[in-house]
């Protein structure tokens, strides 16, 4: 069964957003790994500051379904699909690992680029799967992020009063 891994992002009314993407993931594939809740600058607009994490789950569904559901959970939480690529999300949810897959079809790219291109992605991840090796590079999650640049970093691990992260 593979082990799948969804970024979390929100910085519109994220402190309803985020508990309520936790409770319908959970209730989509169970038991869920959750990383910290790091609280960023946005990237590419001025806006508020964003909450990110990493969850990881099991699932034996196809990789398409699984991002159907991912959808229709933003969808249900306000997302609307003719939002800009970097805009305010009320909630972005985004697989960026599923098993060893690789893929890019279009819509769908797995393993997502932005594992490699931002903190708010990489530093969650090498959080909860920090020996788990990149299927392409075959690095492991906390070797990139020992490697990754963090000069001018802004970002943050938070523990906001509805969540019991570490």
């Amino acid at each position: 069964m593979p082990r799948g891994y969804i970024s979390i992002g929100s910085n519109i009314d994220k402190d309803k957003n985020i508990p309520a993407s936790l409770r319908a993931l959970e209730q989509a594939f169970g038991n869920l790994t959750v990383s910290s809740i790091y609280e960023s600058d946005p990237v590419g607009f001025t806006g508020d500051a964003f909450y990110n994490l990493i969850v990881g789950f099991d699932s034996d569904l196809e990789v398409k379904t699984v991002a159907k559901q991912l959808r229709q959970i933003e969808l249900d939480n306000g997302r609307t699909r003719d939002s800009k690529k970097f805009s305010a999300r009320t909630l972005d949810l985004d697989l960026i690992l599923y098993g060893d897959l690789v893929i890019n079809d279009g819509r769908l790219q797995i393993p997502r680029d932005e594992i490699e291109r931002y903190a708010f992605v990489l530093e969650p991840l090498a959080e909860v799967a920090p020996t788990l090796k990149h299927p392409i590079s075959h690095i492991s999650y906390t070797e990139l992020w020992e490697k990754f640049d963090k000069s001018g970093l802004k970002q943050k691990r938070i523990t906001p009063l509805w969540s019991s992260a570490k």
